[in-house]
């Protein structure tokens, strides 16, 4: 047995000698968290502001989360699919009326729901489109970000996730983002079409926010030439961007985003995964209604932890904080604010040129290159003063502080962020 971690140094060289070098996390070794605070070992406290890229929407730690995992855990933890349990079917009822799809189709990460929805694209395609089997095509824009499995990091641009791992995966077109014009003549020119996957907001690209009407309008062509729209709301979903989706509005959530302005735009699949558990459990999901959904049949597609009933009970607990709790509202009302603030004070700052998001998830533009480290350092200065974020290319960092924050808090984590850039001004060399 090994004795606990005594110190961030001893931690840090342990994950160094024993672990694969597949992330680069800032040199900070949490031991604690809750609500919107996390904890190093060494005691400090610090604000979250990445939010486990958007897993912990409902904060660290959530005690009504954590007491299902508990409750749940001390009864029946895993069956597979193999047989039924008395948990599945409620939450599938539960999760389809939440979002207002037929079916749900229950994975564990939001890769493997990725890759799901792939599988019943193309299936759809050629059992009820009539495309030749085997030469399906699904449209994804540049920049994307949906996973590192093999079959994704093929229609990656982040040559990092692909170089020295192909031969990749065909059956793929790009396409720039935010861009209605490339859709519809791409979608005209080639008939063996099946999909449109795409992320609402872009925000592992650096928080990029498209127009306000390109969901709609996306979904609206993908309809005319009978080609399903596939939204990945994995880090963009559950209340993240002021509504309970972010192709969500006036919708048929019965309150639970209560945005007036727009209107609901449905996609043919849904992708969810990461904060649908509020980071206590892996879960994620695909949705879609009968028609698409019912090509899969017995033995096509499965999961051995997919839909388990300690997932199960788990993401209803968290999506029933979202709605108790009213996540999609603070999440609108503060996100305002921070981007309020933070245009007040680029009036005034030599290095940050731009802020963008919607909600609370919002990312910062460094007026440097993408090559430099300029995002990093400044993310290493805000960690030793009480701020935890992270960058997502050389010159963008992203704030995604959980939703639970209150408005107290946020001006006070403002205020960290502009006494930190400021600093660092005073050093700063383009």
């Amino acid at each position: 047995m090994v004795d606990s971690i005594k110190s961030s140094k001893e931690a840090i060289e342990l994950e160094d000698k024993h672990g694969a070098y597949n992330y680069h996390p800032l040199p900070v070794v949490l031991s604690k968290g809750e609500g919107v605070h996390v904890w190093d070992v060494e005691g400090k406290k610090y604000y979250d502001f990445l939010s486990s890229y958007s897993a912990v929407n409902q904060g660290h730690c959530h005690p009504k989360i954590v007491g299902a995992l508990s409750e749940q855990a001390q009864t029946m933890t895993l069956t597979s699919r193999a047989f039924y349990n008395d948990v599945l079917g409620v939450y599938e009822k539960y999760i389809t009326e939440y979002f207002g799809f037929d079916k749900v189709l229950p994975m564990n990460t939001g890769a493997e729901a990725v890759e799901t929805a792939i599988k019943i694209c193309r299936k759809y395609a050629y059992e009820r489109k009539g495309i030749p089997e085997n030469e399906a095509k699904i449209v994804i824009c540049e920049n994307n970000f949906h996973g590192r499995t093999t079959t994704i990091i093929s229609f990656s641009n982040d040559e990092g996730a692909r170089k020295n791992f192909g031969p990749y995966t065909p059956g793929f077109i790009k396409i720039p983002f935010n861009d209605l014009e490339a859709l519809e003549n791409v979608l005209k020119s080639d008939k063996n079409i099946s999909g449109f996957l795409v992320e609402p907001i872009q925000g592992e690209a650096g928080v990029v926010t498209p127009d306000d009407n390109f969901i709609a309008k996306a979904k609206e062509i993908c309809s005319q030439n009978d080609v399903l729209m596939i939204a990945d709301e994995i880090q963009t979903g559950i209340a993240r961007t002021g509504s309970l989706l972010a192709v969500c509005g006036n919708c048929s959530c019965e309150g639970k985003c209560e945005r007036q302005e727009d209107t609901y735009t449905k996609p043919d699949m849904l992708v969810l995964g990461k904060a649908i558990s509020g980071g206590v459990y892996p879960v994620s999901a695909v949705l879609a209604d009968n028609h698409i959904m019912e090509v899969i049949q017995p033995g096509q597609h499965g999961s051995t932890f997919g839909g388990n009933p300690l997932g199960s009970k788990v993401a209803m607990a968290a999506l029933e904080v979202v709605v108790d709790e009213n996540l999609s509202q603070n999440a609108r009302k503060l996100g305002e604010l921070f981007r309020e603030r933070m245009e007040k004070f680029i009036e005034k700052s030599e290095s940050v040129k731009l802020v963008r998001g919607r909600g609370l998830l919002n990312a910062i533009v460094i007026d440097d290159t993408q090559e430099s480290s300029t995002a990093w350092d400044i993310c290493m200065a805000l960690k030793e003063n009480g701020l935890l974020a992270k960058p997502t290319h050389g010159n963008i960092i992203r704030f995604a502080p959980p939703l639970v924050m209150t408005e107290e808090e946020l001006h006070e984590c403002c205020d960290i962020i502009e006494k930190t850039i400021t600093e660092f001004e005073k050093t700063w060399e383009k």
